[in-house]
């Protein structure tokens, strides 16, 4: 026997400082999508572990974030399960991305991590004060949307066991 698969989309940032909130900004947008009807979509702010049980009880995760990933401001690049664990680990850039490597070892702890985990990062330009992203980022937040349609939909595909 199956049951109704989970998918929680949570979006992570501060947009009081412009690039950092693009994972906020892709929430919102998803909000207001076609096709994303069938997802927890949360705003996770800077995160805490307030945030666990969502996550633990979740079959699938897609976190959204501003990431430095060394690439020209606005490209996006996904990354799943450990490699998420190399990322943040390699290099703590911000405050959210130490609190969801916490959040991600403390459901791993409890034994209540989801069945697959991916980062859509977002390549921040400017993460200096201010409410509005930058162009590049702006741009980017609709390809961040369709690429967690697309994990999604992958994922609902698979069977979950009760």
């Amino acid at each position: 026997m199956t049951r109704p698969k989970r998918t929680l989309v949570m979006g992570v940032g501060n947009t009081l400082m412009q690039d950092d909130g693009a994972g906020i900004h892709v929430t919102e947008l998803l909000r207001q999508s076609a096709g994303a009807e069938s997802l927890e979509i949360v705003d996770g702010g800077t995160i805490g572990l307030s945030l666990l049980p969502l996550l633990e009880d979740a079959d699938y995760v897609i976190v959204v974030d501003a990431s430095e990933i060394g690439k020209p401001p606005g490209s996006i690049a996904v990354f799943r399960n450990a490699e998420i664990d190399q990322l943040l680990s390699a290099r703590r850039r911000t405050v959210h991305e130490v609190a969801l490597m916490d959040l991600f070892a403390a459901a791993a702890i409890r034994g209540r991590s989801p069945a697959e985990r991916a980062l859509v990062a977002i390549q921040p330009a400017c993460t200096d004060p201010g409410l509005d992203p930058t162009p590049a980022v702006r741009a980017a937040t609709l390809r961040a949307c369709e690429t967690v349609l697309s994990l999604a939909r992958h994922w609902q595909t698979q069977e979950v066991a009760a």
